[in-house]
């Protein structure tokens, strides 16, 4: 009988990553699932899982949560989900460089500092799975998401290019590009931008206005949003297909504006997203 597979996951408090640790233990992963908040760590192992903290800003933290998930695998980790994550809205002009460096510390630099710390691990072993959960905003720009945009262009500059230097080794690197999915993402949008951001000073409040509407509303607040059980499945796929493919997009949107960015001069693309965020807007 094959050993079991075990993975790390980062952000679990909520979301997807949540539903991806209870996923993949229920399929016979040994799941590491980790959050940044002890409260949480205490949640996820009430709810049955192997649980422990990780706060991605902290490198101590990074370098503790590797050190522990090792001593209890005895030394094997086959896979990564880098999920932890969250998008600091506001206009490119409104938003203070603090902001900025708090999103990419979030969205890029831990990610960055707790793949390398696997990767010595994965080359030992001759074989690993490492996932990035990326976005669409990963590769389509949206006005008011300049910091979220920028950190995850990031991101997937990164993973590709992680992807030619792991060529050979036996570690496949993927990633993940939801649309809308149902999860705490747009409440904890909403604090960050209370936190930068003062719309009354603003030359785009009106705007402001009408995103404090969207992502204050309860529920879903855009079309074809989806359960989080949808990146289950893709990250299923990226897990256990034999060859995994480069990128999994997650939600209709997501695959139409690939599309889209391939066949559309960028004017044109320009109109179709602004025409997607009015109609975000007004849902």
């Amino acid at each position: 009988m094959p050993a079991q597979r075990s993975i790390l996951i980062t952000g679990c408090s909520s979301g997807i990553g949540l539903c991806v640790a209870k996923g993949l233990q229920q399929r016979g992963w040994r799941v590491f699932a980790s959050a940044r908040k002890a409260a949480d760590v205490v949640m996820l192992q009430q709810a049955g899982l192997e649980a422990l903290q990780l706060d991605v800003d902290d490198s101590d933290s990074i370098r503790a949560a590797v050190a522990a998930v090792l001593q209890a695998s005895g030394g094997r980790l086959d896979a990564l989900f880098n999920n932890a994550g969250y998008g600091q809205p506001g206009a490119v002009e409104d938003i203070p460089r603090a902001a900025l460096r708090a999103q990419f510390e979030t969205n890029l630099f831990g990610t960055w500092e707790l793949t390398n710390c696997v990767i010595p691990i994965m080359r030992r072993q001759g074989a690993g799975r490492i996932l990035f959960d990326s976005s669409v905003l990963g590769f389509a720009a949206m006005p008011y998401r300049g910091a979220y945009n920028a950190s995850k262009f990031a991101m997937e500059g990164m993973a590709d290019t992680l992807r030619l230097e792991m060529l050979g080794s036996g570690i496949e690197v993927v990633l993940i590009e939801p649309g809308p999915i149902i999860s705490r993402f747009r409440a904890n949008a909403a604090v960050q931008f209370r936190r930068f951001i003062d719309p009354h000073t603003s030359h785009h409040r009106k705007a402001y206005a009408a995103m404090q509407a969207r992502l204050d509303k309860p529920g879903p607040a855009a079309k074809f949003t989806l359960p989080p059980q949808a990146v289950l499945a893709a990250v299923i796929d990226a897990l256990e297909a034999r060859r995994p493919r480069a990128r999994y997009r997650v939600t209709t949107p997501t695959r139409l504006f690939a599309i889209a960015k391939r066949l559309l001069p960028t004017r044109l693309l320009d109109k179709l997203l602004l025409l997607g965020v009015r109609d975000e807007q007004q849902s």
